[in-house]
């Protein structure tokens, strides 16, 4: 039998009382209804690429871990996603990317989707490290090349900060494999910044928007000012209020095309737990009050949200709820070639996520299934 869901659907450039008929895990139609206004908002599913745990799973641990994560950030409205490895050592950064691979077939039914995986490192910059373990660095001309191929396989996103030796040369070897460089971690300078840009295209971001990069001087522009004013490039926010300051988010989203942000929770295996303390690569991290430093330091860790936190936070602040879901699922479906996804559309996937007026998950549908909010 048809499944139907009917309430406020977010579409594309509007939000319409309508419902959605879902065949065979597909939106097989789409009809506006004017007795769906007083039900629940209906948003495509989110899309997480950059998440580096949540609910107490770590995205470099087991099939376990693996699974865990998936099923935790599916019960926040998060229906696909990219489990992402901070820098890893040359050892471990393949045998990450082979745990990924090996547990793709077989991720549960009752989880978020995994779309293949991110690399935050090991190519940053030092001076703009953040939280990674500074004798893990490396340039891309002094690791061996055949480390980076057996990674390559899965790999959707790179951080890479493109002053370094060897990055144009990376940036554009990834280009040609598909695969999405995301500028970040970097001290380059506006010249830099733009360069590493042309090189990749149109499959290029910007990791964490405004983070552990050189940033706006009016005289001395660095990579933020570069992403903000290349209409092509995406550009990822951390909308966690600690990241970057709610104040500057009218600046991103009036400077950026609605269909170059993209919403990320850059979330910690402790998200969702709660205070306390945790390890990301190697690095002792301590959450207190939702704000994750390494331990010692005021050196923000990544965030505790999930993306459904995200949406409310940039809808609170005033933007449209249209372009916070936007954000949130079609611009990275589309920033991934996921066209089968991110958007309430006949012969789209059936992803879907109710929420309810203060735009918090009720349940979630992957396909087929519902699946209550946690």
């Amino acid at each position: 039998m048809p499944e139907v869901v009917v309430g406020r659907l977010v579409l594309a450039d509007a939000v319409v009382p309508g419902r959605v008929v879902v065949e065979g895990g597909k939106i097989a139609s789409v009809e506006p209804d004017e007795s769906a206004a007083a039900g629940p908002y209906v948003a495509p599913g989110f899309i997480d690429v950059h998440c580096h745990g949540w609910g107490g799973h770590d995205a470099t641990g087991d099939t376990d871990a693996l699974s865990g994560m998936a099923r935790a950030l599916l019960r926040r409205g998060v229906t696909s996603f990219l489990p992402t490895a901070p820098t890893l050592s040359a050892d471990e950064l393949p045998r990450f990317a082979e745990r990924v691979r090996a547990w793709m077939p077989i991720a549960p039914a009752d989880g978020a989707v995994p779309l293949g995986f991110n690399l935050e490192g090991p190519f940053i910059a030092p001076a703009r490290k953040g939280a990674h373990d500074p004798a893990l660095l490396r340039t891309p001309a002094d690791l061996d090349p055949a480390v980076i191929e057996r990674v390559l396989d899965g790999l959707r996103i790179m951080t890479i900060a493109p002053e370094l030796p060897g990055s144009p040369a990376l940036i554009a070897r990834l280009a040609e494999r598909g695969i999405v460089t995301s500028l970040g971690h970097s001290q380059a300078t506006l010249a830099e910044a733009q360069a590493g840009y042309a090189a990749a295209g149109r499959r290029v971001t910007t990791t964490h928007l405004f983070n552990a990069m050189s940033g706006i001087d009016h005289r001395n522009p660095g990579l933020a000012v570069a992403a903000l004013v290349d209409d092509d490039a995406y550009a990822e926010l951390i909308a966690d209020g600690f990241h970057v300051h709610p104040a500057l988010w009218p600046i991103i989203t009036r400077t950026k095309p609605a269909d170059r942000l993209v919403l990320i929770s850059d979330a910690l295996p402790l998200a969702g737990m709660g205070d306390g303390r945790t390890r990301v690569g190697g690095l002792e991290v301590d959450v207190r009050g939702g704000r994750a430093t390494l331990v010692g330091t005021d050196t923000l860790a990544g965030s505790t949200i999930a993306l459904d936190t995200a949406v409310r936070n940039l809808v609170r602040e005033g933007l449209p709820l249209v372009r916070a879901v936007q954000a949130a699922s079609s611009n990275p479906a589309a920033l991934l070639d996921a066209h089968d996804r991110g958007r309430i559309e006949v012969g789209r996937l059936a992803h879907l996520v109710e929420l309810d007026d203060d735009l918090r998950v009720r349940r979630v549908l992957r396909g087929e299934a519902w699946v209550d909010a946690s």
